[in-house]
């Protein structure tokens, strides 16, 4: 391999056997329209290289840490937040052909099997693979998103209540450090590095594999379902009293939201793994006048290769986590459909655009049930919980620029109610889903100091030199989180 700077890293890289796309390249341009969000699209770098395996991972990192190069790291490109995995003028290293699910037999796990997944796999494809097999794994809900982010953020699933996070069902991570070694973490070898790979995103190395538990994958009951706006007040109730009875049974999931569509109030999700139709749990939301459901027998492939969201716009997100509380809700929907008449009125006058407001709940049992074995530090949550995400897809970057500062604007006034005497002052539970969050939000620093001081010490014994600080800058990094 040539010497650091006596050539550019486009001829290092085919020297060293990798392939190499060029902003000249059709695919080149095949792979940057191929991002979930054009916000990240809008980002062009000097050249992409697209990895085979582990070992091409090494080759690359190698060059790149030699020759001081910036660089990105994306696996299925579903991010939002701008500069996450594609980068201006530097490298990204697209992982999207590390895309494989494979049955892993035994493995000392009294005959239990367990699945290795690529991390540039999208979660609709490995649950169809699996299903052929009669398996399932605690994984993403929309069929879209790719692995790798998902699982490094911590990742909930319609698992969560019984299994805990997907980053939980991780039983081991192939990673390639900084020094282009190739490590296998597991909670027995590089312990430390294991834990903090569980929502630590990508400030430690590259995935190049994710080994997790597999589950019997049997039939599921769920489906969608719209109510009218009249119907709102109770479906606020509905929502908590569901919250606050996920305990009583971990295996019923809702996610619901209020669409931007003026005869729909709210959309309600129901997915209950272990088949039950018309669980107990759900009895408020069925008691309900509906306008259409589609709820059925089906599998979590079907659910999953169902569930994707519209690709080719801008994208604008925000989190936030609350007490589980009908106020809450009723506030959200409220300034929600201020949002939404700004955005029609100021931003995109002709209708094209999309508006969500999501709730999900985030128990105690969800929870309680992580523990401490993952950096996402939920277990100091001490009340059942909402997560909200607010989400506007816009079609150009002026309507992007124009509809921010009305979409962050309806998180701090969620913040700032929750804080209000209203709501006692205590509305407010402190921790932010890194997989929903803005760039201007923190939510690194909302998993605790404890948690942010292990993980910067992780960071510094497998990273010593701040290779995925300094030259991968995109996403959330513990270099810019004090403590």
């Amino acid at each position: 391999m040539a010497e650091p700077g006596s050539t550019t890293p486009e001829e290092a890289f085919r020297q060293a056997g990798l392939d190499v796309l060029l902003p000249s390249d059709e695919e080149y341009t095949v792979r940057q329209e191929s991002y979930f969000s054009r916000s990240a699209a809008q980002l062009a770098p000097a050249c992409i290289v697209r990895p085979r395996s582990a070992a091409d991972v090494s080759r690359a990192i190698r060059i790149l840490t030699q020759g001081r190069h910036t660089f990105a790291i994306r696996s299925g490109g579903h991010g939002t937040k701008v500069g996450a995995s594609n980068i201006a003028g530097g490298v990204t290293l697209d992982l999207g052909r590390l895309d494989w699910t494979r049955v892993v037999e035994d493995e000392g796990r009294q005959g239990e099997p367990a699945v290795d997944i690529g991390p540039g796999a999208r979660w609709s494809d490995v649950y169809a693979s699996l299903h052929e097999r009669g398996l399932v794994v605690a994984g993403g809900r929309e069929g879209g998103v790719g692995v790798g982010g998902l699982v490094l953020g911590g990742g909930n699933t319609y698992f969560t209540a019984r299994h805990g996070f997907a980053c939980d069902n991780v039983l081991a991570f192939e990673v390639v450090l900084a020094d282009g070694r190739i490590v296998n973490a597991t909670a027995e070898c590089h312990a430390d590095l294991f834990w903090a790979l569980k929502g630590g995103s990508n400030n430690f190395g590259v995935v190049t594999n994710i080994r997790m538990r597999a589950l019997k994958g049997g039939p599921v009951w769920g489906g969608l379902t719209l109510y009218p706006w009249q119907v709102a007040p109770l479906a606020a109730e509905a929502l908590t009293d569901f919250t606050s009875r996920v305990h009583e049974d971990i295996d019923s999931n809702l996610l619901s939201f209020f669409p931007e569509l003026k005869q729909v109030a709210i959309v309600a999700v129901f997915v209950q793994v272990a088949g039950v139709k018309n669980a107990p749990a759900y009895e408020k939301w069925l008691a309900l006048p509906s306008i259409q459901t589609d709820c059925k027998m089906t599998s979590i492939s079907e659910v999953v290769a169902g569930n994707t969201m519209p690709s080719g716009y801008h994208q604008i997100w925000f989190t936030g986590t609350f007490k589980n509380d009908t106020r809450i809700v009723s506030k959200a929907a409220s300034l929600h459909e201020e949002l939404v008449e700004a955005l029609k009125t100021s931003v995109a006058p002709d209708g094209d655009f999309w508006a969500l407001c999501l709730f999900q709940p985030l128990p105690k049992i969800m929870t309680q049930r992580v523990g401490s074995d993952n950096a996402l530090g939920l277990a100091r949550q001490q009340h059942d919980g909402l997560l909200l995400q607010t989400t506007v897809m816009v079609r150009t970057g002026e309507q992007e620029r124009m509809a921010y500062p009305k979409c962050k604007a309806f998180m701090e006034a969620m913040r700032d109610f929750a804080g209000s005497a209203e709501m006692g002052g205590d509305g407010n539970l402190e921790w932010e889903y890194i997989n929903y969050a803005d760039e201007s939000q923190n939510p690194l620093a909302s998993y605790g100091v404890e948690h942010v001081e292990r993980l910067k010490a992780v960071s510094r014994e497998y990273d010593p030199e701040q290779v995925f600080q300094t030259l991968c800058p995109g996403g959330f990094k513990l270099a810019r989180v004090p403590v």
